[in-house]
């Protein structure tokens, strides 16, 4: 069966390649359409409710067809790396044209960063979670969500380069030199991953596995929640509340 998959996965690829067979693209959107899937679970995690799904999902399936046309098959690369990459960043890009973080939302951020900013003064230390919520009659919860939202619009902001232009199969695929870092750059990249880490091993054990399955095995909530016998909502929380902790050092680190 393997054999045969593979074989008519090829067969379609010739034939879309050689002449935009409508039947071979649609054969190779089916193939690929759980990769759509996939990164609009991941992105919506950091998104509020009220940005829809479909949304995502319409923005995904660009970044696939965008990827089918333009893949090239000489270079060493899987599509599956390519579709992923196109994908993500047509819904990265049509989250930065949409105004998709309500105004109620962002009113929420700024009362969380005045009274962050209020309970640090006062305690001359990080405020609390709890210290926040009751600062501002809000669920604890409520603050989770607001920050890590509030958090993922900063980092959305930083993307500079359109994913729309003409040109960006060269910006996307050009790496930067490694072995041309600065040496005070590398020394202060160190501290904060260190400081980082260190932050990572306070967290529970539930925490840290939950994290070490999001991002280094990129599974999705759902499929954490089956492997830890909990709910996708109760995986959310706990996903919400370790980012919380780790904010300060990731900011750090990414910004």
């Amino acid at each position: 069966m393997a054999q045969t998959a593979t074989l008519e996965e090829h067969l379609n690829w010739q034939k879309w390649i050689k002449t935009r067979d409508s039947d071979s693209g649609d054969y190779l959107v089916r193939k690929y359409l759980p990769l759509v899937s996939y990164h609009v679970q991941r992105i919506s995690v950091s998104l509020p409710k009220s940005v829809s799904r479909e949304e995502l999902r319409s923005f995904g399936m660009l970044g696939l067809y965008d990827a089918l046309e333009k893949f090239d098959q000489s270079r060493d690369l899987k599509f599956d790396t390519y579709a992923s990459f196109r994908i993500r960043g047509a819904i990265l890009d049509g989250l930065r044209k949409e105004d998709w973080l309500p105004r109620n939302t962002r009113d929420k951020t700024k009362k969380v960063d005045a009274a962050i900013e209020k309970l640090e003064q006062e305690k001359l230390g990080k405020a609390s979670i709890s210290d926040i919520a009751h600062e501002l009659s809000m669920t604890e919860d409520e603050v989770y969500t607001t920050i890590n939202e509030q958090f993922f619009s900063n980092i959305l902001s930083m993307e500079e380069m359109p994913f729309d232009t003409d040109d960006h199969d060269n910006h996307y695929f050009t790496l930067k030199d490694k072995k041309a870092e600065i040496p005070e750059e590398v020394i202060v990249k160190q501290e904060l991953l260190g400081e980082l880490a260190a932050t990572i091993e306070g967290l529970s054990e539930k925490e840290q596995l939950i994290i070490s399955l999001f991002y280094q095995e990129e599974l999705t909530l759902t499929e954490i929640g089956k492997i830890l016998n909990l709910s996708t909502s109760r995986i959310s929380q706990i996903h919400s509340k370790a980012l919380f902790k780790l904010r300060h050092s990731l900011e750090k680190v990414i910004f």
